[in-house]
């Protein structure tokens, strides 16, 4: 399997499944009669993250992966999403961007330095295999799952399959 191929389709498969989620969570609200920002800006517990940070921090470590494993410009997002609307774009834009990507660009990337920000004055650097496997992918995931555990504890109606975007 090609490096290409164990980066793309992971991120793409995940962001389709939330966009999948955000319009049944969008459906749910409107069935519900329910302020979408109250499901926005739902956590699943006081000190976590809201819904729609969760959604912006997907997105970010898909982009900012594929950009930092191909030595790619890291492309600047802010998080100015308010609504379930904004936040299907964004993903939208990370799947048009990830999809750019093309495999000649991940040839020796497992094996390339991948340095990137541990805070306000750090940095850390690591090759690319285990910048993907130890830092990328599970952030990336953990913020997924963390965004269907918030929809699923405000009732919306989803379930394993919807997070697989297998529905």
């Amino acid at each position: 399997m090609s490096f290409h191929d164990a980066v793309v389709p992971a991120y793409l498969q995940m962001l389709n499944s939330l966009t999948g989620l955000l319009t049944k969570a969008e459906a749910h609200c409107a069935a519900k009669k329910i302020d979408p920002g109250v499901l926005l800006g739902s956590r699943l517990f006081p000190d976590m993250l809201p819904l729609s940070k969760q959604i912006q921090l997907v997105s970010d470590f898909a982009t900012k992966g594929c950009a930092r494993l191909t030595h790619s410009e890291v492309p600047s997002t802010p998080d100015t999403e308010t609504s379930f609307a904004e936040l299907k774009q964004r993903l939208a834009k990370t799947i048009d961007y990830v999809k750019s990507f093309k495999p000649e660009q991940f040839e020796g990337a497992d094996v390339r330095d991948v340095t990137f920000p541990a805070g306000p004055d750090k940095s850390i650097t690591m090759k690319g295999q285990q910048f993907l496997s130890s830092f990328s992918l599970p952030n990336f995931y953990f913020h997924a799952a963390i965004a269907h555990g918030i929809l699923r504890h405000n009732g919306v109606e989803i379930g394993k399959r919807d997070f697989l975007g297998a529905n």
